[in-house]
Formats: C-alpha cells, sequence, structure tokens
C-alpha cells in the first residue's frame, strides 16, 4: 500500500505528498497534462522541443541546472504522446532550490532567440541520430501513420518530420507554453520525509502566487474502427529482415486494458511465452520475438516484433504466427498458465513502484487517470482476470482485421 495525501491550490495546481522516512533525499516530480496528442498536425514535434526549452533558462535564473547541481540534485525529464515529465531528486534539506526552480519556470519561461535556436539544433539532431542514421531507426515513423489514420498517435513524439521543427517560430512556442504550462494542467508530487503541513506551507509559498488558468479543452480526431488488415513493405539497410504488428487495443482507462495486458504478456513477455516457443525454439523462424503494449493513455497498441531467421519469408513467418493467435482466440488458457502470469505481473510491479522517483511518477499517472490511489487498486484488478477473459480479448484484439503489419526488408548486400 502506498500512502499519499492529496491537495489543491486556489490556482489549480493539483498536489499529491507521500512520505518517506526511510531516505534522505526528495523527489519533486511534475507531470504536464501535454503531449504529442495535443499538437498540430501541420506543426509536430513540439511536445518534445518544449521539453528541451524548458531546460533553458527562466527569466529570472538563466542557468536551470546549474542551482540544482550545486545543492546535490539532479533532474531530467520525458515526453510522450501524452503527457511530459520533469522531476528532480535533491537531498531533503534543499528541496526549496527544486521547489524554486520549478514554479519559476512553470510561471516565467525564458523566451529568448538563442535557447530557441540552441534546443531547435539539439533536437533536430536527435531526430536525425536516433530516427533517421540509426539502424531500425524509423520504424515508428512508418507504423504510427500505417496503425492511425485520425488520431494523433498516427505521428510520433519526435514529430513527422524535422522540417516542422526547423520551421517553428518565437510566436509558435509561447503558444505553446501559454496553453499547456500553467497549474491547472499540472500535478505536482513531493516525496520525501516531510509532514504534510510543511509540505502544504512550501508549496503554496513556490507556487501559490503563479496565475492560474483555466485547462484547456481536448477535443481530438476520434480513430475510426479498422476492419481490414493493413501491411507496408519497407527496404532499409538493417542487418535482418524485421517484422511490426501493431494490433488496435483498449485506451488506459478501459478495464479490458488489464486484460490485453496480460494477454501480450502471455503471447509474448519473455522466453517462456507462446511465441517465443512456437517460432523461435520449436520453428527456428525468428532469431527473436517479443510482445507488449504501448501503455497509451487512448486506444493504443499491442506490438509483436522481431527478426526473421535467413532463409525465413515473411509468409512463412505469418502463417506461423497467427496459427499461435488463433489457438488463443479457440482455447482458454489453463488456470497454471495464468498463474504465472500473474505472479509475474505482480513481481514487475513491486519493482516499477520501487524507490522514491517511480513512485512519485506513478502516482501523478494515476492521478492523471483520475484518482492517485489507483496505484494500489491495479493489483486487485488483475487479480480478478481470469482465463474466459484472456480469450474473450484474444478474438477482440488478435483478429487480422485489426492489425497493421510493417516489414522492414534488410538491404544488407546493397
Amino acid at each position: 500500500m502506498i500512502h499519499f495525501e492529496r491537495f489543491v491550490l486556489d490556482n489549480g495546481l493539483t498536489v499529491l505528498f507521500h512520505k518517506d522516512t526511510t531516505t534522505p533525499m526528495a523527489v519533486v516530480n511534475t507531470l504536464y497534462d501535454v503531449g504529442a496528442r495535443d499538437e498540430d498536425e501541420s506543426r509536430t514535434g513540439f511536445a518534445h522541443l518544449f521539453e528541451h526549452l524548458m531546460f533553458g533558462g527562466s527569466v529570472n535564473i538563466a542557468d536551470f541546472d546549474a542551482p540544482l547541481q550545486n545543492a546535490g540534485g539532479e533532474s531530467n525529464a520525458f515526453t510522450s504522446n501524452d503527457i511530459t515529465n520533469y522531476y528532480d531528486v535533491i537531498p531533503k534539506h534543499n528541496i526549496e532550490t527544486a521547489l524554486w526552480l520549478e514554479s519559476d519556470r512553470m510561471m516565467s519561461l525564458a523566451f529568448t532567440p538563442k535557447s530557441l535556436e540552441v534546443q531547435r539544433s539539439v533536437v533536430i539532431e536527435e531526430f536525425k541520430q536516433r530516427y533517421l542514421n540509426q539502424p531500425y531507426g524509423d520504424v515508428w515513423l512508418e507504423l504510427r501513420p500505417l496503425a492511425y489514420q485520425k488520431h494523433p498517435y498516427k505521428w510520433a513524439t519526435i514529430g513527422k518530420e524535422v522540417s516542422h521543427i526547423e520551421e517553428a517560430t518565437m510566436d509558435d512556442v509561447k503558444t505553446f507554453f501559454k496553453e499547456h504550462y500553467h497549474p491547472a494542467n499540472a500535478i505536482l508530487c513531493i516525496a520525501g520525509n516531510f509532514e504534510l503541513e510543511e509540505v502544504k506551507s512550501l508549496v503554496q509559498k513556490w507556487y501559490g502566487d503563479i496565475p492560474g488558468k483555466l485547462k484547456p479543452a481536448r477535443i481530438l480526431p476520434k480513430e475510426p474502427q479498422q476492419t481490414e488488415f493493413r501491411e507496408k513493405t519497407i527496404e532499409r539497410k538493417v542487418p535482418a529482415d524485421s517484422f511490426y504488428y501493431a494490433f488496435k487495443m483498449p485506451e488506459r482507462k478501459n478495464p479490458d486494458y488489464y486484460v490485453v495486458d496480460l494477454l501480450s504478456d502471455a503471447i509474448g513477455r519473455d522466453k517462456s511465452s507462446r511465441l517465443y516457443n512456437a517460432l523461435k525454439k520449436d520453428q527456428d523462424l525468428v532469431t527473436d520475438i517479443s510482445a507488449y503494449i504501448m501503455g497509451s493513455l487512448d486506444e493504443g497498441l499491442l506490438i509483436i516484433s522481431g527478426k526473421l531467421n535467413n532463409g525465413v519469408t515473411f509468409e512463412q513467418l505469418d502463417e506461423a504466427l497467427f496459427a499461435e493467435l488463433n489457438a488463443l482466440q479457440e482455447t482458454p488458457v489453463e488456470p497454471e498458465e495464468l498463474a504465472r502470469l500473474l505472479t509475474k505481473v505482480r513481481t514487475s510491479k513491486e519493482f516499477q513502484d520501487q524507490g522514491l522517483l517511480n513512485c512519485a511518477m506513478n502516482l501523478c499517472v494515476f492521478e492523471l487517470l483520475g484518482d492517485a490511489n489507483g496505484i494500489n487498486e491495479e493489483g486487485e484488478i488483475y487479480n480478478k482476470i481470469t482465463p474466459s477473459d484472456i480469450q474473450r480479448m484474444a478474438k477482440t484484439v488478435l483478429d487480422r482485421n485489426n492489425c497493421s503489419l510493417l516489414k522492414v526488408k534488410s538491404l544488407k548486400d546493397a
């Protein structure tokens, strides 16, 4: 059981507090309810660009990192299609340094041509190195628009194309900040060995004067139900032919999300999974294969990916793979197999919730989903899943007409 307290400032900032008496460190985690899905399709990559700009200094503090490092702390951030998350880990007695820095850039980020140009160059270089110049790097740039036709998940967090970042203007940046970076659109979690009243006082001191705004309305295009199998083949200079099957799955708040999570574990979590045993150990069709879910807040994807053995065709793989998937649709998993899957899930969840930082980040995510206490209720949801639940979702999700396949053909001899 993870204990926490919740309170809300007058300006709309939601604050969570988790007390941990076992560590001399403290965590300040700030989740902003903005991700790549909130971008305009003609100006993508902004959420990620803004993650970088947030470290470029504020009106009052030219260098974000130096004061934090001088206080013995460290910080980082990440952007997804759904959220942008910033975190600081710092000795407990210096927590006000982190609160000072985070509150200041929430209220008054510096918008300078130099900062924009520096961070623009960093993001463009990241785009080229990670997505364009790396083997299999552009897979998600190709797979997302194949799987999604309307929803903004059809572009990656990095953006659709480099030109969108190259052409970003100062006005674009200021508009994005004003709309998404304010108290009502954020969730702050403080974790460490403090008392609740102390935390309330500190948060009011540093965040209380930030002007409040209305949380922006989110109206996203609804993805139409997929009714036919889609596939695309690309040729790249990569070591081996690879495949990426993407199946649509329920959104994060749907109870069946957890069923599909277990389903993905059954077919491809590790070397004891069904696909690994059948396609690698028994038939020697692949060098590796795995299955996982994307964890998206809106309708997401269950991914099956891997690499073909030399001499194996995509057609051979496809036939063998769907034979295994169809078996799951026809016959429920045995209770013993479900018990093993649940044991692995519990172990994984316990590991994920360990540590002050993980706990703070997870509390923020569950609060965004509607209630931070969901972090304590998730285990019971898994425990209620039955073999018939898994069979039911196998029939729904693993249907061929619910699938998009990206095939990457190797040009290693070219």
